[in-house]
């Protein structure tokens, strides 16, 4: 059973940074694509980022320039450096991985955006 674990989240002023974490069991995170998403309340979980096991990269459109997401498979562990966070950044993030068609997540870290 996939095992995830977010880690990081917290209450940041606008145009502050937080670096979020993602830990998994075993090796799952350093040998499949992983994924960042996040659901504000009320609206749908909806994808961020993700990253590939040869390392490259996608983003959402809104985070682009601001997010970053990492991986370091020694540490079995993929983060997500956000820097210039703005209020419509607020919400639980979850990372995601799928392995042979099965779709697993964590339980979330709260982000909060606010002054």
């Amino acid at each position: 059973q996939v095992q995830l674990v977010e880690s990081g989240g917290g209450l940041v002023q606008p145009g502050g940074s937080l670096r979020l974490s993602c830990a998994g069991s075993e090796s799952i995170l350093s040998l499949n694509t992983v994924a960042w998403y996040r659901q504000a309340p009320g609206k749908q979980r909806e994808f961020v980022a993700t990253i590939t096991t040869g390392g490259n990269t996608n983003y959402r459109y809104s985070v682009k320039g601001r997010f970053t997401i990492s991986r370091n498979n020694a540490k079995n562990t993929v983060y997500q450096q956000m820097n210039s966070l703005k209020p419509e950044d607020t919400a639980v993030y979850y990372c995601n991985v799928v392995v042979r068609g099965i779709s697993s997540w964590g339980q979330g870290t709260q982000v909060t955006v606010s002054s």
